[in-house]
């Protein structure tokens, strides 16, 4: 039977069973880990509910993990481990968008994660009320920031080039995204930033709802 080698000391025999099952054990914990990662964030909750708790009154958005499941995880994600808790809306243009979720109110950038793949082509819109992923002008650059349209901004749905995803809608406190929209803005000559809260406004803590 050549092709085969029988090894006959029993010491080395218990040797390469021990490696081998140390080798196995070892792949075992590693592949949880992967899988942990991917695990979604109250999984069988389709449509979550975030309520965000701002300096000028309570906003609820329903999130859509049916049509953007990973833009979902993503954000619900840095919403459970208090990422959005303190931060501040850095960017506001009365009748098109008020963005935030990056930066303290010191405009200290926050801890990011991964870039997450663009999911723009879902069939939601950009309409009024709707929150969204910002990006840079690469297509999958979103990651933590994100913004409300205060309009139909028909110019950031996809069309000949990637837009921005929108995952969910405000459900309850429109007065109140309409009322931040309003707040006075300046240019920021620190930052070098235009369309700046002249008052800072402040996500102050971010919390996923029990599903209903």
């Amino acid at each position: 039977m050549t092709g085969y080698s029988i090894e006959t000391n029993p010491m080395k025999n218990l040797m390469k069973v021990i490696i081998t099952c140390t080798m196995f054990l070892g792949m075992g914990f590693f592949s949880t880990s992967i899988y942990a990662k991917n695990i979604a964030i109250d999984p069988t909750n389709i449509y979550p509910k975030v309520k965000l708790e701002t300096s000028m009154g309570i906003i609820i958005v329903e999130l859509d993990r049916v049509k953007a499941p990973i833009t979902v995880d993503n954000f619900l994600t840095y919403v459970i481990t208090g990422e959005y808790n303190n931060t501040i809306f850095h960017r506001i243009v009365e009748d098109f968008i008020v963005q935030g979720g990056g930066y303290d109110a010191d405009f200290v950038s926050r801890k990011l994660n991964e870039n997450i793949v663009n999911e723009s082509g879902n069939g939601l819109k950009n309409e009024t009320g709707t929150i969204a992923m910002a990006k840079e002008n690469r297509p999958h650059t979103a990651n933590r920031q994100f913004f409300f349209n205060i309009n139909d901004n028909t110019n950031l749905d996809p069309g000949r080039r990637w837009g921005y995803t929108v995952f969910g809608a405000i459900v309850e406190g429109e007065e109140v995204l309409e009322a931040i929209a309003k707040v006075k803005t300046d240019y920021d000559e620190a930052m070098g930033w235009n369309d700046v809260p002249v008052e800072p406004v402040t996500l102050i803590k971010a919390t996923l709802l029990p599903a209903e």
